[in-house]
């Protein structure tokens, strides 16, 4: 059964079919994808074959991704969750996004903190990955404010819309994080 989590304002939940209009305004929009390594959509389509890369990468133990959906208000305002999840090795990489109506509230940061509390405690990591675009500056003092450090810089390691970008290497780890009480 796909684990539900919640923080004081938040629900994170099971991404539905129902879901990808509201994972559509996210993808299609340039101020989400313009740091996310993957062209913008501009199909619901592709809204509706990432919610299934989801839901399968769940059943096969390779991620988790939930739906951000804000207490009282009915729909997704974003995605969390970890990819690249190697159970074997304990460790996964973590990933998000918000749509920019969301923006500036705070809910990245609670999601953040309920998401790597539960990989440590329930999914039994022992590190958490972050792979940031050097030009993210909110997601990088994000990460940074949650606890991760900064282990590099890996060069040349993604391309969107043609062209290639350095980013940033962040990990957090269960033996020395900060205190998640969210």
């Amino acid at each position: 059964m796909f684990p539900l989590l919640e923080t004081e304002r938040l629900c994170l939940r099971e991404i539905r079919k129902d879901d990808a209009e509201a994972v559509f305004a996210c993808f299609s929009n340039e101020l989400v994808t313009q740091f996310y390594g993957q062209e913008t959509f501009s199909k619901i389509e592709q809204a509706q074959s990432l919610i299934d890369f989801f839901a399968n990468s769940y059943k096969e133990r390779r991620g988790i991704r939930w739906g951000i959906e804000v207490k009282g208000c009915p729909g997704i305002i974003g995605t969390i969750g970890f990819n690249a999840w190697s159970p074997k090795h304990k460790r996964a990489e973590i990933g998000y996004e918000i749509h920019p109506n969301h923006w500036r509230k705070g809910y990245t940061l609670e999601a953040l903190y309920k998401v790597i509390q539960y990989g440590f405690n329930e999914m039994d990591l022992s590190r958490i990955g972050a792979v940031v675009f050097i030009n993210n500056e909110a997601s990088n003092q994000l990460l940074i404010k949650v606890g991760f450090q900064k282990e590099g810089i890996l060069r040349e390691y993604m391309y969107q819309n043609g062209k290639v970008y350095d980013t940033y290497m962040y990990s957090i780890l269960k033996n020395n994080r900060k205190d998640f009480s969210c």
